[in-house]
């Protein structure tokens, strides 16, 4: 079974950038659709994001137009490109293949002037 680790993650100011990646352990050609989290302290986990094996991409209203979700199957990595972000982006983001893939350790994104 594929696995999928998140890194990328650190401390920026409001309105900066981050891009998370999400490397697999094995080919992701053959997924059909990995999908980005967030769990803010306090919080329940949230989805951000997904991208389907074709590129088709959806996202929550609360990043649209920030956030840009992209895979790459030559590198079996995903990646999530976050811009203008905000306060309340701050939150441990996860990777996951859907529907039923396990849950990783997260790569922490603190938003904070």
């Amino acid at each position: 079974q594929v696995q999928l680790v998140e890194s990328g993650g650190g401390l920026v100011q409001p309105g900066g950038s981050l891009r998370l990646s999400c490397a697999a352990s094995g080919s992701i050609f053959g997924i059909d659709v990995i999908g980005w989290y967030r769990q803010a302290p306090g919080k329940q986990r949230d989805l951000v994001g997904f991208i389907t094996r074709n590129g088709n991409t959806d996202y929550e209203d609360f990043v649209k137009g920030r956030f840009t979700i992209s895979r790459d199957n030559a590198k079996n990595t995903v990646y999530l490109q976050m811009n203008n972000l905000k306060v309340e982006d701050t939150a441990v983001y996860y990777c996951r293949i859907l529907p039923r893939g396990d849950w990783g350790q997260g790569t922490q994104v603190t938003v904070s002037s």
